[in-house]
């Protein structure tokens, strides 16, 4: 089960309108900035998530997201399921067509452990518990830029 970078960035962005946004928009660009995520690549995935009603968009000076529900209504398997869909809450984790009881892949008894507990997280855990504890914790949303030295050629 891997969460495509879209998706990792989905969250990431959504937990942050969540802990900063307080119910007003909040700018892409300043959302792409603090999370080092490139703004165009963020902007097609912030469509996705208006698309699915769980933000709305508004052009402008004063524009950016804004989460279109209370965050506690909003929950991680929804923004999952907005972006990289709901199969990996129900699929094969090889990708076999009718993996299952009766056919089961070798990883199946293991595999179907995992995907339940995760969906049951995914389900439970909403917007607001991970945007109070971004903010009451000030724990890391974004990977660490690195920056590079560059010594002089002598």
């Amino acid at each position: 089960m891997v969460l495509s970078k879209s998706c990792i960035y989905g969250i990431q962005a959504a937990i942050f309108v969540a802990a900063n946004g307080k119910g007003h928009y909040v700018s892409i660009s300043r959302i792409a900035a603090e999370l080092n995520i490139s703004f165009h690549f963020l902007t097609k995935v912030l469509q996705q998530l208006t698309q699915s009603k769980l933000m709305l968009s508004y052009r402008g000076p004063k524009g950016g997201v804004v989460l279109a529900r209370e965050s506690e209504l909003i929950t991680l398997y929804d923004v999952i399921s907005a972006i990289d869909g709901t199969e990996m809450f129900t699929e094969c984790m090889l990708g076999l067509p009718g993996c299952g009881e009766a056919s089961p892949c070798p990883a199946h008894e293991h595999w179907i452990e995992i995907r339940q507990d995760f969906t049951r997280v995914a389900r439970e855990v909403t917007l607001l518990t991970l945007g109070d504890r971004a903010s009451e914790l000030n724990v890391r949303l974004a990977q660490e830029f690195k920056r590079q030295t560059v010594l002089p050629k002598t």
